[in-house]
């Protein structure tokens, strides 16, 4: 029986619920932040034999430090492959990726993504970050894990610019488009857990978050949601995955307000990572991974 925690926060909640995504054995293309503590938990408890993929382009990497950012060189240690971005994207785009974790400022019933500006897009109201690898790993990956924040914005009936294809305009889309991969199977946000119908390809409430008002949650979703009939609460993190994401990043940098904390002190910054290296090699040998 597993240990659960009444001990998290959300962003904690949110990692471990995208770690429960990930299949052992399988290869999933991770960014630094909050999908690598999802990626560490995983391969730190129920998917050992699962590798990694990163930007900065390394195969199955396991370094002894915390990852400072993708085109960090510690991703490469120990890495099975350590080559260049074009030649891991190259092979994402192939199909080769099992599953990606990917996210947005905006989302639409569908699974499609914008992170490119919000209003039109030649006199936008706020311009974003843009695409980055999202549009190539939600294009190409076996299935996609969506992770956002939910503030009665973001969930709209069409986004302002369409930046990463979800199951585009609904069943039979993504072929039509010459699209390799199978769109998002997950949404993760801060108030639920969402699937995908298999034959209207529009998102669904599964799982709804310990706290959360299910009223309040249909209200920051624009479009009619569809709920589960067999809807049932998040399942808690447990104890050892707690561990794992304390451990790693003990001020709370990835999975928390570390930052803003942290900020303006490069000294303390640097250090935390310079640090996580005892942490991180007690805990690999605690696993029997080295």
């Amino acid at each position: 029986m597993s240990n659960y925690t009444k001990d998290y926060s959300m962003p904690e909640l949110m990692a471990v619920t995208v770690a429960r995504e990930i299949r052992d054995g399988e290869l999933a293309f991770i960014g630094v932040g909050m999908p690598l503590m999802a990626a560490t938990v995983a391969k730190f408890t129920h998917a050992p034999n699962f590798n990694m993929m990163v930007e900065y382009g390394a195969v199955g990497p396991a370094p002894l430090r915390l990852q400072m950012c993708v085109n960090c060189a510690v991703n490469n240690e120990r890495a099975y492959f350590a080559g260049s971005q074009r030649e891991v994207m190259g092979a994402q785009q192939s199909g080769f990726v099992d599953v990606a974790c990917i996210s947005g400022a905006q989302i639409d019933k569908y699974g499609n993504l914008n992170s490119t500006c919000i209003g039109d897009y030649h006199h936008p109201k706020v311009r974003l970050a843009g695409s980055g690898g999202a549009n190539d790993l939600a294009s190409s990956a076996s299935r996609t894990v969506i992770m956002m924040r939910q503030d009665g914005r973001n969930f709209v009936n069409q986004v302002d610019y369409l930046t990463s294809p979800g199951h585009l305009g609904g069943p039979g889309e993504r072929a039509k488009a010459g699209l390799v991969g199978g769109g998002p199977a997950a949404v993760v946000t801060t108030m639920g857990v969402y699937r995908f119908d298999d034959e209207t390809r529009e998102m669904y409430l599964e799982k709804i978050h310990p706290g959360v008002d299910l009223e309040k949650l249909k209200a920051a979703v624009q479009w009619d949601l569809a709920i589960s009939p067999d809807l049932v609460l998040t399942e808690l993190p447990t104890e050892e995955q707690v561990m794992v994401m304390r451990t790693l990043d003990p001020l709370a940098v990835y999975l928390g307000t570390g930052r803003q904390t942290l900020s303006g002190d490069f000294e303390a910054f640097m250090k935390m990572f310079e640090d996580s290296y005892q942490p991180m090699v007690q805990l690999m040998r605690s696993k029997g991974m080295m």
